[in-house]
């Protein structure tokens, strides 16, 4: 066991109050910039791949004196290399992003602590971004299970959610996993869960992904089926909007879930998140014109930066993403997407993909 990401694991674990009833922890500055910059370097001791990447571009770990200044991963690199402080006799799991059979994809590992971490961090920011000032809701996904889905991030961050609302697997997933490794919504697996809910008007949490959603509201309509959701009902959406499937602006589709799901537009959640991550963000309101600004929690940041020089865009300025993300303790914290933003005070806007990146996100796996 590596006792020095232990222990800041348990740094991290401290920021993380996985409590409904409780308001976000804070955290300033300097205490984040210090323990970032500890993270930072025991991976770069520890973890040769990155260190390999750190010396390649002449970074040396005295060098770096602010967290702005950690060398970050292309989350594409996660497919080439191991990008683990992990032992492989404890790497128990690994997350691998989304892809065809057969295509190279990247592999996220984990230990049971590491894993332990990721669904605290699951847990405390899903209760103060949905959950909070809302009852207890009936969580069913669009998803395969776990079991299912044993490599998916996003199947095990659902699988999670449904626990702690105390629901068991058996009774909280509507998706199958096709021959060709494709996600599909099972109609009749999922009527058979919504109904008896429907039936006694007790709140639904729904979860998907985008194209999850859209082949249900295709499903619905061709079938002439309705499914009114009682009042009080969330739906979660997350995963990007190319793929393997038709494709919809964010405000056209949710508007259609709106309309074919009968909740409340401020009920339809979007979260966005990475295999190669421990944390997610939440969108938000932002400017009141309809558009969605991002947030990671206290224990992750976000940055916008010009893909020519990698300094930081200014304020309202187009960019590529680069996180942060503390919770990810032993692999690498810091990861450059291939995902367009832009700058929005401690927030985000997002506006797509890089152009030529590939396709990514939990869409992908949908037929």
């Amino acid at each position: 066991m590596n006792h020095e990401l232990s222990s800041l694991a348990a740094q991290v674990r401290a920021l993380i109050r996985p409590s409904p009833a409780e308001s976000s922890p804070a955290v300033s500055e300097s205490g984040f910039d210090a323990l970032a910059l500890s993270l930072f370097r025991a991976q770069m001791a520890q973890n040769a791949a990155y260190r390999a990447i750190c010396m390649a571009r002449g970074v040396a770990a005295e060098s770096v004196t602010h967290w702005r200044q950690i060398p970050a991963v292309p989350s594409r690199a996660f497919k080439e290399l191991e990008l683990t402080a992990l032992a492989p006799m404890d790497r128990t799991m690994s997350f691998w992003s989304s892809g065809t059979t057969g295509e190279v994809r990247s592999r996220h590992f984990h230990s049971g602590e590491s894993v332990a971490l990721y669904e605290e961090s699951i847990w405390a920011w899903f209760c103060s971004q949905v959950l909070a000032g809302r009852p207890l809701l009936r969580p069913v996904a669009l998803t395969p299970s776990p079991a299912s889905a044993p490599n998916s991030s996003l199947a095990h961050m659902f699988g999670e959610i449904s626990r702690r609302l105390g629901c068991d697997h058996a009774n909280a997933f509507a998706g199958t996993v096709g021959a060709d490794g494709a996600w599909e919504v099972d109609l009749e697996i999922l009527q058979g869960l919504v109904g008896p809910a429907i039936a006694r008007s007790e709140p639904l949490l729904l979860l998907g992904t985008a194209f999850n959603w859209v082949h249900l509201l295709d499903a619905l309509a061709a079938s002439g089926t309705r499914l009114r959701l009682p009042a009080g009902s969330v739906v979660l959406e997350t995963g990007g909007y190319k793929g393997r499937s038709r494709e919809l602006s964010r405000s056209e589709f949710h508007s259609a879930l709106v309309a074919t799901l009968g909740v409340a537009a401020d009920h339809v959640v979007t979260e966005y998140g990475m295999s190669e991550l421990g944390s997610q963000a939440y969108a938000f309101p932002g400017a009141g014109d309809g558009r969605q600004w991002f947030r990671f929690p206290v224990w992750a940041r976000a940055q916008v930066v010009s893909p020519e020089t990698g300094w930081e865009v200014t304020e309202g300025a187009a960019g590529v993403l680069r996180i942060l993300d503390l919770a990810n303790v032993w692999s690498v914290c810091a990861l450059q997407t291939e995902d367009l933003a832009v700058r929005r005070g401690d927030a985000f806007e997002l506006l797509g993909r890089v152009p030529a990146a590939e396709p990514r996100g939990c869409s992908r796996m949908t037929a």
